[in-house]
């Protein structure tokens, strides 16, 4: 995962933005996906929160931007 492989260079004290955290619900769902893993908003809020994203969307946040991005309809694999 090459978003991953930089370090964090945001401050401890500093949330990040809803834009911001769109983009970080979309790329997770991308990646997951492409690793053929659960990629529904429950497995997303879970990887979210294991890289200490502050702070962490809810689960009707992370759903409504997948429905949004159109990154739900028909799609196969574990949701």
């Amino acid at each position: 995962m090459i978003w991953r492989t930089f370090e964090n260079v945001r401050p401890l004290d500093t949330p990040y933005t809803q834009e911001e955290l769109r983009e970080l619900v979309i790329l997770s769902r991308l990646c997951r996906y492409n690793r053929g893993a659960a990629c529904g908003a429950s497995a997303i809020r879970e990887e979210l929160q294991s890289l200490d994203i502050r702070p962490l969307p809810s689960l009707s946040f992370i759903g409504r931007v997948l429905r949004e991005e159109g990154l739900t309809y028909q799609r196969i694999g574990n949701y």
